[in-house]
């Protein structure tokens, strides 16, 4: 096939786009490189640089014509959506649009939406279904059950083949390509970079209902997640919407991440107790049941050794990251 991959220059994007041309996919990367990086762009691949909010060029580099598009291209900061939550709109929501327009009127039949767990809110069951309410606390998760409920209806009424795939935490790196965030929300790489630097790392609450106090969450290898995207670009069927969660099925604390860095690094790693954050859940795992029965993915790097391992080693080889 011939896929255009959106925010393929960001830490999933880049993974997903050199899987495709390791399987012989043609991989063509949109990203205007807002957060994403040059660098990180895959051989093999070739790079249009520019913005989904302009219509014009997205139908532009739609018409040389695609089989399908795995979208990446996104906002995805909790705590800026809350500050700028038209901005969110207008980039996650807006940007899709334009993306779903340029599609049909270049008939490019199937589309992969990344998609996050936070639609859900505060579940009250655990691990999360998709069967579950979608109930998000936070204008990210807001708008990203809006671009699930717009392809959804594009499916129905395009014959559009596609699939959102719903996840936690991604972590972990693959060769040449790891995480470079600006700024940096995520624990694995925070406790690692307290690591490298023989820094601090806070753990926000240690007085939660769970096994020892602190919040557990869902953790899931960035190449499993990148074969889940691939699977399910092949699985797509006309005029339907699949939705599958991706997870672990278990989820780690905060206290497992951090005893797990202070194995792989060998570093005395400081982590300070403060309070919890408002609005962080004790437990968020994803179930994701359907997409093993359904497309026979299932996770070949489930422990969070084999995730911090692998995203230590990417630290170490890019300590300026990819700058």
């Amino acid at each position: 096939m011939k896929v255009l991959v959106t925010g393929g220059a960001g830490y999933i994007g880049s993974v997903v786009a050199s899987q495709l041309v390791e399987a012989g996919h043609e991989t063509v990367v949109l990203d205007d490189l807002s957060k994403g990086h040059e660098d990180a762009v895959p051989e093999g691949t070739r790079l249009v640089c520019g913005s989904l909010l302009d219509g014009d060029f997205v139908r532009g580099t739609l018409s040389e014509g695609f089989d399908g598009v795995l979208h990446f291209a996104a906002l995805s900061l909790v705590g800026e959506s809350v500050e700028q939550p038209e901005r969110y709109y207008r980039n996650n929501v807006c940007g899709t649009l334009n993306l779903l327009e340029a599609m049909r009127e270049a008939g490019t039949g199937r589309l992969v939406f990344s998609s996050t767990a936070a639609v859900y809110g505060e579940p009250q069951e655990v691990p999360i279904e998709e069967t579950a309410p979608a109930l998000p606390t936070n204008p990210y998760g807001s708008s990203k059950l809006a671009v699930d409920r717009l392809i959804g209806a594009v499916a129905e009424a395009r014959e559009l083949a596609a699939t959102t795939l719903r996840y936690f935490n991604v972590a972990g790196a693959s060769g040449r390509f790891g995480e470079d965030h600006h700024p940096e929300t995520h624990l694995i790489p925070l406790v690692l970079k307290a690591a490298a630097q023989s820094s601090s790392v806070k753990i926000f609450g240690t007085d939660y209902e769970t096994r020892d106090g602190t919040a557990v969450r869902d953790y899931i290898h960035v190449e499993d997640l990148g074969r889940a995207h691939l699977l399910a670009l092949e699985a797509a069927a006309p005029g339907e919407h699949r939705v599958y969660n991706l997870g672990n099925g278990a989820g780690f604390s905060v206290k497992e991440v951090v005893e797990a860095a202070r194995r792989v690094t060998g570093r005395e790693i400081d982590a300070v107790e403060a309070p919890r954050r408002a609005g962080d859940p004790p437990v968020l795992v994803a179930s994701s049941e359907r997409i093993r029965a359904d497309l026979g993915w299932k996770p070949e790097k489930p422990g969070l050794e084999a995730m911090i391992s692998d995203a230590w080693a990417w630290m170490r080889d890019h300590p300026d990251g990819y700058e």
